[in-house]
């Protein structure tokens, strides 16, 4: 059998992605025998360039639980739209479950505020200018959901402008 080599932009399209694993738990289900320990694996994958997604892995060991949950974060990945300062065009708010994030675009230079798996999230993201907010839930999980629920409802000026009915010079004057 003869195998094929990868092409270079396949390559480079695997080795653009960044992977940052958010939180590993060892977890137990009561069966019969006894306690079955199996390991959850939360993970966040993104190009900095405006796409990011999260993960969930579930395995026997650590390393399969990543690699699953590497796998599941590229199969949700969401497209942002960034702004020339590498912020985001407006403010926004994300829920999943009991966990909400508010997002705000920040002052050039100001850096990523924010903490836990927003932040995670944010930086994989290639935002570099932006206030973050967990609201409700601490689960690391329910917050980077609520991040990415935020991030993918966003608007971009022309989408905006488009929805009103308007041009987009009206929004600069």
């Amino acid at each position: 059998m003869a195998t094929r080599k990868k092409s270079v932009k396949a390559k480079e399209q695997e080795n653009q992605w960044q992977e940052r694993v958010v939180q590993v738990r060892r977890v137990t289900k009561v069966v019969k025998g006894g306690k079955k320990l199996s390991f959850r694996a939360i993970l966040v994958v993104g190009d900095e360039q405006g796409q990011v997604g999260v993960g969930v892995g579930k395995a026997s060991d650590v390393i399969g639980a990543v690699k699953k949950a590497v796998s599941d974060a590229k199969k949700n990945i969401t497209s942002i739209p960034l702004t020339k300062y590498k912020s985001i065009p407006h403010p926004i708010q994300g829920i999943s479950g009991a966990a909400a994030v508010t997002i705000r675009p920040s002052a050039q230079g100001s850096g990523v505020i924010a903490g836990g798996s927003v932040r995670t999230v944010l930086e994989l993201a290639g935002v570099q200018n932006i206030l973050a907010k967990q609201l409700g839930s601490s689960n690391s999980l329910n917050n980077a959901r609520a991040a990415i629920n935020a991030l993918s409802n966003l608007k971009t000026f022309q989408e905006a402008a488009n929805d009103r009915n308007i041009s987009t010079e009206t929004f600069y004057s």
